[in-house]
């Protein structure tokens, strides 16, 4: 039984239109389909072949490196297939011996090649977790940082503090809570409030301009029994009335001379811990409070 279906469709080979009675039909003849399927395995060929070539081409330099007694850093990098800067890696740690003639540095490719013949067992590298020691109580969060407790689960569950149970009640870890209300919170620094009616008589702005402008600029603010108050110093930076403080700022060889660290260590405590961090052209700026707060916190000696 033929099909009544009569669809409208562009020949993939010839471009014409034409009347398909199969969604599946991609031709308007079977010249056409004959042709098309031609063509696709021809491209099909000429990938392979394209993609042979390329494989060649990247092996020529390894040939040309695996005929040299001795080889670059460069060299060496494309020969165990990484980067140059895992080279100086096994260089520092000794594990690579280096000759330096002139301004480079040459290895023996022979001790390339025993160094990974030697297998070793395989162990996955486990980071120590520092064990968490103090808590808060929902209700004790409530009352220190004056906020609902369903907008405390509604930022538990952005934030993922860690939490654990203790005879029926939630505990929460009191250094990440304590850390990110510091972000979010008034600082004990400000010591200026607005009420909203003073911000209503000094700028002329609606209730809903206020709660806007606050929200968008994160204008600290604080709860005086049921009255709201804001930052008098946010809020006029926020309607420009008044010059922004230049932040403080670590460049990253004074933080790494101030707390003896080295950059890869330094690093891995930025990324850990989230600390707020500027470019300035090739240079990092790193926020002074914020690495002093983690860092200090860190390194402290332990309480006896």
């Amino acid at each position: 039984m033929s099909s009544t279906i009569s669809i409208k469709k562009i020949c993939k080979f010839c471009g014409q239109e034409f009347i398909a009675h199969k969604t599946t039909t991609t031709c308007c003849s079977h010249r056409c389909s004959s042709l098309l399927y031609k063509k696709m395995k021809r491209e099909a060929r000429v990938k392979e072949h394209e993609a042979e070539t390329e494989r060649q081409l990247e092996e020529r330099p390894i040939q040309k490196i695996k005929e040299k007694p001795y080889i670059t850093i460069t060299e060496t990098a494309l020969f165990v297939g990484v980067s140059r800067p895992t080279i100086y890696g096994y260089l520092r740690r000794g594990e690579l011996q280096a000759k330096r003639i002139g301004s480079k540095y040459f290895l023996i490719r022979e001790d390339i090649e025993n160094f990974f013949s030697q297998q070793d067992k395989f162990e996955p590298i486990r980071s120590e977790k520092k064990a968490i020691t103090e808590f808060y109580t929902t209700q004790e969060i409530l009352q220190k940082y004056n906020i609902s407790n369903s907008g405390l689960y509604k930022i538990a569950q952005t934030q993922n503090f860690p939490k654990t149970l203790h005879r029926g009640k939630t505990m929460w870890s009191k250094e990440h809570i304590d850390r990110y209300f510091k972000k979010r919170n008034p600082s004990e620094e400000i010591t200026e409030w607005y009420t909203v009616a003073e911000i209503q008589e000094k700028f002329g702005m609606t209730l809903s301009a206020i709660y806007c402008l606050v929200s968008k600029e994160s204008i600290p603010k604080i709860k005086v029994g049921i009255e709201a108050r804001y930052s008098k110093k946010h809020f006029d930076l926020a309607k420009g009335v008044a010059e922004p403080e230049a932040p403080k700022f670590y460049t990253v060889p004074q933080a790494m001379a101030k707390f003896n660290m080295t950059r890869d260590q330094l690093y891995h405590y930025l990324k850990t811990y989230n600390v707020t961090r500027v470019k300035e052209g090739r240079n990092i700026k790193i926020d002074k409070s914020e690495l002093d707060d983690v860092l200090g916190k860190l390194l402290a000696p332990p309480s006896i």
